[in-house]
Formats: structure tokens, sequence, C-alpha cells
């Protein structure tokens, strides 16, 4: 055997293994998992959300725009809100919730963690809307996807709309 040949096969093995330790660290990665409340349990969280579609109005394909919808939790349990993805990769949502502010989640890098929302106590979910990531003309619905551990309300959808010129 050549060098050369030596050389590339011992490259290719290092890149295999390099490949198996990435894909090996990213598969150890926990998941975290909702507190589970029954429709007939009386202490759990209770979601109030009053509204869930907003119309953003006319928007060029350069502008950026945001709706707030607020999730109150007004059950005796911490409201858990996770698990955040977007119907297209040109919307995310975010959640502001006690002075802080979560990343971007969206279509393709939905949100793994959970927020606990205490009782009587209220979160945010920013949706933003980026035409330029996905241009369209015309009218426009994008959703965010919220998951909870609201026995009534397990899943949300948050919609905006918009008329991108």
């Amino acid at each position: 055997m050549s060098a050369k040949t030596i050389a590339i096969f011992v490259l290719i093995c290092v890149l295999l293994v390099a490949g198996m330790v990435f894909l090996t660290a990213r598969g150890e990665k926990t998941e975290a998992k909702f507190t589970d409340y029954t429709l007939t349990n009386n202490e759990r969280p209770k979601i109030d959300i009053p509204i869930t579609k907003i119309e953003l109005g006319e928007m060029k394909v350069s502008d950026v725009k945001q709706a707030d919808f607020t999730i109150t939790n007004k059950g005796t349990k911490p409201l858990q809100i996770g698990y955040i993805n977007s119907s297209c990769s040109c919307t995310v949502g975010q959640v502001i919730y006690g002075g802080k502010t979560s990343r971007e989640y969206g279509m393709h890098d939905p949100g793994q963690d959970l927020i606990d929302v205490a009782p009587n106590t209220s979160a945010i979910v920013r949706v933003i809307y980026r035409p330029a990531v996905m241009p369209v003309f015309g009218a426009v619905e994008r959703e965010v996807y919220v998951q909870t551990n609201d026995p009534e309300k397990k899943r949300l959808v948050l919609q905006v709309t918009a008329s991108v010129k």
C-alpha cells in the first residue's frame, strides 16, 4: 500500500470515529417531561388565553412583525409550556416570563425546554414573522404550536395573518 492510500484510510477512520462520538453525545440529551394532570383533578394548571389569532396587517417582504399572545395560569399548579415549533421556517416563537426571554423556536429548531408558569401569573408567547425567509405574496397565515400540561388545552395553535405586498 502506498503512503497516500494509508493516509486516506486513516482519515476515513478518524472521520467515522468523530461522527460516532458526535451522534452518541447528541443521543445523551435528556428530554424534559410534562407533569401530567387529569380533567378530574381539581388541583391542576388552567390556561386562560383570550386571543389565539392576530392580524399583522399589510407588510413588505423585507418587514418583520410580531404578535404577543398572553397565557395566564388560572389554576393552582404550575402551567408548563414548551415543545414550541412553527408551521414555516419564516415564523418563530419565543416565551417571555419572569423577566426572561427564551431563544427563538421554530420549524427547524423546535423548543425542548419547559417553562413553568406559576399560578395566577402570565407568560407571553411572541410570534415573529419574517416573510423574507420564505417569500410569498398576498394573504398569509402562519402558526406557532405550544404544548402544555393543561389537560383541557394540551396544544395551543397561535396564528398570525398578514397581507404581504
